[in-house]
Formats: structure tokens, C-alpha cells, sequence
């Protein structure tokens, strides 16, 4: 285990010098090795294919990332070193033969740490007056496991490509008429989706194909091919040699470690003689039999074990506090961190705006006026009354949400939530519900001066019926 633990800060450490080369000795994205375009004759052809990507549309992105600069900026650089991580996995594929599936999950590793970082800055950054542009590639940038799929990668990327469409057409509607560089953006991102199914379909149609030649790819083997540098690599090396066993910072420690589990074994095999050295308590230093050492105050601890709380302990480590918070920030009504508030209301809602609701607990909103969109995330025992909107309604990673449409709503969405009751009005019948991943969702439909129940069916049936399938809810006999 120690054994493998090295291996795996050798092969970060070797990624990271391996960006560290890309960043200072080519000069867009890191991909040229002194050909022309950035082409090197020395790699496979996908690989150089790759990197015409990289240097295209990649490229072109982090172009018009850097011109909106902030948040943006920052996550197309990650975006970058992904690609680069995928880069390298590819040159790996390239002169290996496939591991064994204990040996991949390592190798892929760096790609899916890449692809954490990306998602956690998201995530960390909600406020961001970008954050439809920090969504958009959050949600799609898992298109780079295609790596993973079979035998059709490319409708995966498709899939991927169409979660980024959502939070773009966020931003063309926010942009499209007041700054025009936010739309460049956009076609910049959309196009690399683009120009990767097509780079799929020429070259990894069926998935990846391992080389049929070389050694078997390892930890070791990767660390290999990183490290041999990126223009013409040599044939494949024959297999390395186990790693280095773990190295202790002084042989004392060893020594000490040694000696306290010989001296275990030897208390441990002495049998029932080990009670021998146990001293003997009388009925007066009994705390459950002697009223007045209760009095006292707790027990003294022994001083042979600590008892000092851990620093990296979750139980003691205090939660953070965030500051409730209800404002209009540019287009979007932020309502978020309320506890306990039941009497919220906002009244100055326009078209144009928009509303995120964000961990808001035990509390009630009511939105007055006509309003484009509302989002409903992470919310718990939540209440939202509202009157008109034009877009959508979104519920998502919630539980116990009660919704009140008092006019219109063409949509309403509900995705990974657990107990949604939505109560629609006279004029909103025509509603579409759209649930994914989700139960305990009931429609309150009004009838006769009350509201009768009808509940949004959570299993289906799905058959074949000779030249397609067809699913339907299935009914529970009970």
C-alpha cells in the first residue's frame, strides 16, 4: 500500500513537470514540439490529431477566456492542464499495451483530478458574477471520460456537450445584445465539443485501441513516458523495476516501531499472567460507588494516551457560518443561506431577471410580478409562491419543497429531489413537469374550490414491441 503511495506522488509530480514543460517551451497551448502547427511526426497519428485540436479550438478558447479575464480566466486554465493530462493518457495509449483494470483506475487518476478541480471551483465560486460560464464548462467537462466508453464514445461527448448548451444559452440571453465577447466565448467552448466528436469518429470510433506491441502500461511505465520528454519518443523501454520500498525519516523511528510491537507480542503471549500487573481498585476510588468523587467533577484521563482532538478531525473542525443573503445582483435575485424565514417577499421582479435560491432551510419566498427563470438548489423544507414566469422553474438536490404557481409557468423541472408538492392555478394546467432522478412528487391540481392529489409516477415498465421500445409507468398492485 505504502509501495503504491509513492508511485502515485512520483507519477503527480511527473504531470505537473510535464505542464511545467508545455507552459514554457511552446508557445500557444503548450502542444508544438518545433513542427510546423504543432504537428509532430514522432507520435501516432491520433495523437498529432490531438494536438491539432489543442492548438485549434482549445487554443481559441482560452484566447477569448482570457480577454473576460476573473473566474473565467482562471477556469480556462484549468480547462487547459485537463487536456494536457488527456494529452499525455493518449501518447501513453499510444505505446502500451492495455493494463490490468486494477493498473488503469491509477492511470487515470490525473484526468480525474483535473476534472475535480474544475468542478470544485465552480462549486466554491456560486456567487460569481460569471457563474452560467462557470457552469457551462463544470457540467460538460466530463466529456473528457470518453477515454472510458465503449463502444460508442462519441454520443457521450454529444451528452456532455448538450449539459453546457443549457448554461450557454444562459449567457447568449445575458449578452447577446451588450457585449458581444461573451458570445465568442461561447462558440469557442461549444466548438471544442464539436471538433472532439469529430476527432472521435475519425479515430476512436469504437473507443480506445491499446497498442498491440510494448510492454504492459503500469504506474511505472507512465511515469516513463512523461518523464522521456515530448518530441520523439523512444521505442517503449522494457518493463521498469518495482518502485523503491517506502523510506523512513530516521532509522530510530524504525528501530522504536520494531521494538513496540515485539514488546506487544511478548506482553500478549504471557496468557492470563498479564493481569498480574494490574492494580487492584477498592469500593472508595469507584466513582459509581463513591457519591463524593462524583461531586468532584469527571475523571482524570489517563496520562499514557492523548486525548488532544486532532486538528484534521471533521468532529471538531467548526462548521462555517454563512451570512444570509436576499439581493439583486445585476439580472439575478440571489436568495440564499435563509433559515427560519417565513416571511421573505420580493416585489420588484422584471422580465429580464432571474432568481437562484441557494441552501435555504425551513423558510418561505413569495416573488410578486413576472420574472424569466427560478432556481431552487440545495434547499431543504423550502416554500416558494410566485406569480408569473416565462422560462422555467428548476428544483434540483432538494427535499421537502412546496410550490405555489398563483399565474403562469410554461416548465417546471425537478431533478435529484426527494418530496416536491407543487400546486398549480387555473391558468397554469397546461404546465409541463419534467423530473429526473427524483421521488415523492405529487401535482395539486385545483377542482371544484379545493385541490385534488395526483402523484408523478417513479417506475416505469419498458418493453419491446418488435420494432422499438416502449416505456410507460408501471402500475403497483397492492
Amino acid at each position: 500500500m505504502a509501495e503504491t503511495q509513492v508511485l502515485m506522488e512520483r507519477l503527480e509530480n511527473a504531470v505537473i513537470r510535464l505542464e511545467s514543460l508545455f507552459s514554457d517551451s511552446h508557445k500557444s497551448i503548450g502542444m508544438e514540439c518545433g513542427a510546423v502547427n504543432g504537428v509532430n511526426g514522432g507520435v501516432a497519428p491520433y495523437v498529432e490529431a490531438f494536438d491539432r485540436l489543442l492548438n485549434g479550438s482549445v487554443a481559441e478558447f482560452l484566447r477569448n477566456s482570457k480577454i473576460l479575464e476573473g473566474d473565467v480566466k482562471i477556469h480556462a486554465e484549468m480547462v487547459r492542464a485537463a487536456f494536457q493530462a488527456q494529452r499525455a493518457f493518449l501518447l501513453l495509449v499510444s505505446q502500451y499495451q492495455e493494463p490490468q483494470e486494477s493498473e488503469m483506475a491509477v492511470l487515470l487518476k490525473p484526468i480525474s483530478d483535473k476534472i475535480q478541480e474544475i468542478q470544485t471551483f465552480r462549486e466554491r465560486n456560486r456567487g460569481s458574477k460569471m457563474f452560467n460560464h462557470l457552469s457551462a464548462v463544470s457540467e460538460s467537462i466530463p466529456a473528457l471520460g470518453w477515454i472510458t466508453v465503449s463502444p460508442k464514445p462519441g454520443p457521450y461527448v454529444k451528452e456532455m456537450n448538450d449539459a453546457a448548451t443549457f448554461y450557454t444559452n444562459r449567457v447568449l440571453k445575458d449578452y447577446k445584445n451588450s457585449d458581444l465577447r461573451h458570445v465568442d466565448w461561447v462558440k469557442s467552448y461549444l466548438n471544442i465539443w464539436t471538433e472532439l466528436q469529430a476527432y472521435i469518429k475519425e479515430h476512436h470510433t469504437t473507443g480506445l485501441t491499446w497498442s498491440k506491441t510494448g510492454p504492459t502500461a503500469s504506474t511505472a511505465s507512465v511515469l516513463s513516458t512523461l518523464t522521456s520528454g515530448q518530441c520523439l519518443p523512444p521505442p517503449p523501454p522494457p518493463p521498469l523495476p518495482p518502485g523503491p520500498p517506502p523510506v523512513f525519516d530516521t532509522e530510530s523511528g524504525k528501530d522504536e516501531a520494531t521494538t513496540s510491537r515485539s514488546a506487544l507480542f511478548a506482553q500478549l503471549n504471557q496468557g492470563e499472567a498479564i493481569t498480574r500487573g494490574l492494580r487492584h481498585v477498592s469500593d472508595d476510588q469507584k466513582t459509581h460507588k463513591n457519591p463524593n468523587l462524583r461531586a468532584q467533577g469527571p475523571p482524570v484521563r489517563s496520562p499514557t494516551k492523548s486525548h488532544t482532538p486532532s486538528p484534521t478531525s471533521p468532529k471538531n473542525s467548526p462548521q462555517q457560518i454563512h451570512s444570509p443573503l436576499l439581493e439583486l445582483e445585476g439580472k439575478k435575485w440571489r436568495v440564499e443561506y435563509q433559515e427560519d424565514k417565513n416571511n421573505l417577499v420580493i416585489t420588484d421582479t422584471e422580465l429580464k431577471q432571474v432568481a437562484y435560491i441557494f441552501k435555504c432551510n425551513k423558510s418561505t419566498l413569495q416573488m410578486k410580478g413576472k420574472i424569466n427563470s427560478i432556481t431552487i438548489d440545495n434547499c431543504r423544507k423550502f416554500g416558494l409562491v410566485f406569480d408569473n414566469v416565462v422560462g422555467i422553474v428548476e428544483v434540483i438536490n432538494s427535499r421537502d419543497i412546496q410550490i405555489q404557481v398563483m399565474g403562469k409557468v410554461p416548465t417546471i423541472s425537478i431533478n435529484k429531489t426527494e418530496g416536491c408538492h407543487i400546486y398549480l392555478s387555473e391558468d397554469s394546467l397546461d404546465c409541463e413537469i419534467v423530473s429526473a432522478k427524483s421521488s415523492e412528487m405529487n401535482i395539486l391540481i385545483p377542482l371544484n374550490g379545493d385541490y385534488k392529489e395526483f402523484p408523478v409516477p417513479e417506475q416505469f415498465k419498458t418493453a419491446w414491441d418488435g420494432s422499438k421500445l416502449v416505456t410507460e409507468p408501471a402500475e403497483i398492485v397492492g
